[in-house]
């Protein structure tokens, strides 16, 4: 994966159709997707319940792009090797889940994965300041974390910061959490390259009807380009 700052749109497959997993997939990245994103939840940290290994697993085949798993779960280090078995490509741990950060974005890179941190709408840029040299992308939540489909929350401050405190360090700046037009240039003005998507991608589309998503994709970058351009 080479690093680049250009817009990268990231469907959350959370809003995709649960029997026919491989074939939107497939549909998306036909569609213009740039990364593939995964939610998991354990039922525990956020309250829903996921995708395990086994299921990651059985997406991987189907990716051509980037798996990008984010883990909403707690604990964290005992999974760290079961999703790099599964093939996740970037593997991302909440700042809230564990008490040892640093320790599990160092166990996320020696098990051959790109380590990201989340932060929840509660927690401060500051939290990941002496994280970012272990850190290849920072996920900000615009909603508390657990469900597809809610209202986003404004967090164009901390990007802000984040982005200043990042200066010219490879780190990707996600934004995962009610990401649609609307908001898409919000948060990239701001300094964000990726958003994750799930129902203003997946909406009124279909495995049958695929170009519906690549509009919605298409309608996500616009917005974000016209921002930074």
């Amino acid at each position: 994966m080479s690093f680049d700052r250009s817009i990268k749109i990231a469907p959350s497959i959370l809003s995709a159709d649960f029997a026919n997993f491989g074939a939107e997939i497939q549909a998306i990245e036909a569609q213009g997707a740039d990364w593939v994103h995964v939610d998991v939840m354990d039922g525990h940290f956020v309250p829903n319940l996921t995708f395990g290994p086994p299921a990651v697993k059985a997406f991987r085949p189907h990716v051509k792009t980037v798996m990008d798993v984010h883990l909403m779960i707690t604990p964290v280090d005992p999974y760290i090797q079961a999703y790099a078995d599964a093939g996740a490509d970037i593997l991302t741990a909440h700042i809230e889940a564990g008490p040892h950060t640093h320790r599990t974005l160092q166990a996320i890179r020696a098990a051959g994965m790109k380590a990201g941190v989340a932060l929840n709408p509660g927690t401060p840029a500051d939290a990941v300041e002496h994280l970012l040299d272990l850190t290849d992308l920072v996920c900000v939540m615009t909603v508390n974390p657990g469900f597809g489909g809610q209202k986003f929350i404004d967090m164009t401050s901390k990007v802000r910061k984040l982005r200043s405190m990042i200066g010219d360090r490879p780190i990707h700046i996600e934004i995962d959490g009610g990401v649609d037009p609307k908001t898409a240039p919000l948060v990239a003005a701001a300094g964000a390259d990726v958003l994750v998507a799930g129902s203003a991608v997946f909406k009124g589309g279909s495995v049958e009807n695929p170009d519906v998503y690549g509009a919605n994709i298409q309608a996500v970058r616009n917005a974000a380009d016209s921002a930074i351009s």
